[in-house]
């Protein structure tokens, strides 16, 4: 379906693009002829990502950045201008989630996870879109939410409800910003696994095995899988393709809220020991 210049001329911008999906689109966004910036708040990471993005020969580019800081976002879409141009793509890919039963939660948890996911991506969409719309140029948006913005989940609700904003963002910009040539899409992965993010979502083995035996396919979404997707919705491929949320979940959504199965496991107390737990165990070591 793709070949080697399917995204020739396309510069797309990919947050959280260090590690995990994020990186997985990234690579497979230069494979295909585009040329690539990824942005995140710890470089060593960064920097390892952008050398596995060299090897297909493309201009790859970091910058170091927090998305919930809107002074930094600017900085950084005039420090990516100055070295690559204009850029006419971006993936709002950053993100941060958790277990926790909602009546746990503290006011900076819940902010923790939305202001990456609701302001972080509203401060990369608006840098984005105004200097295509000053150079009146076309673009394209693509935002990573999940398959819960319909159904909303138990234990991920300050998710949720983050996810949920950005769905909503994702098909009102993309009616109003249609008179200035900029798409604006949505995916909506299921589970593929990424160290970061699995390591905060699933306890044990148990709560993995539970899970892939109640999957209609018996297995998790592999990255290369969503990264074609991306590659579609981004491409000259799909000019007319926009203001849609497409699901890539093996039908998983149709039972409800991802992690409502977690319900089905144990008592509630023995789950607020499992979750305080994996708190415990994720809080930074220091340095």
């Amino acid at each position: 379906m793709f070949h080697k210049e399917t995204l020739k001329g396309k510069t797309i911008l990919v947050t959280g693009g260090g590690s995990g999906l994020g990186l997985a689109m990234a690579d497979r966004f230069a494979e295909l002829g585009a040329d690539v910036a990824i942005c995140g708040r710890t470089e060593a990471k960064l920097q390892v990502a952008v050398e596995q993005l060299k090897r297909h020969g493309r201009r790859v580019e970091y910058v170091v950045c927090d998305v919930r800081d809107d002074a930094a976002v600017e900085a950084m879409f005039r420090e990516l201008e100055s070295r690559l141009g204009v850029l006419n793509g971006l993936v709002n890919n950053a993100a941060g989630n958790f277990l926790s039963p909602s009546e746990a939660l503290s006011l900076n948890a819940f902010r923790a996870v939305v202001d990456i996911v609701l302001i972080g991506t509203f401060n990369c969409t608006r840098h984005f879109a105004r200097r295509l719309m000053a150079e009146k140029k076309p673009g394209s948006i693509l935002n990573i939410v999940t398959t819960y913005v319909h159904t909303g989940s138990a234990f991920v609700m300050p998710s949720a409800a983050a996810k949920a904003g950005v769905y909503a963002m994702t098909m009102s910009l993309a009616y109003e910003w249609a008179e200035y040539g900029i798409r604006v899409n949505a995916i909506a992965p299921g589970a593929f696994p990424t160290h970061g993010a699995w390591s905060r979502l699933m306890p044990d083995d148990t709560f993995e095995q539970f899970y892939l035996k109640r999957h209609p396919w018996h297995r998790y979404g592999e990255k290369a899988e969503l990264a074609n997707l991306a590659v579609f919705l981004m491409s000259d491929l799909a000019p007319y393709l926009t203001g849609e949320c497409i699901a890539i979940d093996g039908a998983e959504r149709l039972q409800g809220g991802q992690f409502n199965f977690i319900t089905q496991l144990m008592p509630r107390e023995k789950l607020k020991t499992i979750f305080q737990a994996m708190k415990e165990k994720a809080k930074p070591s220091g340095g």
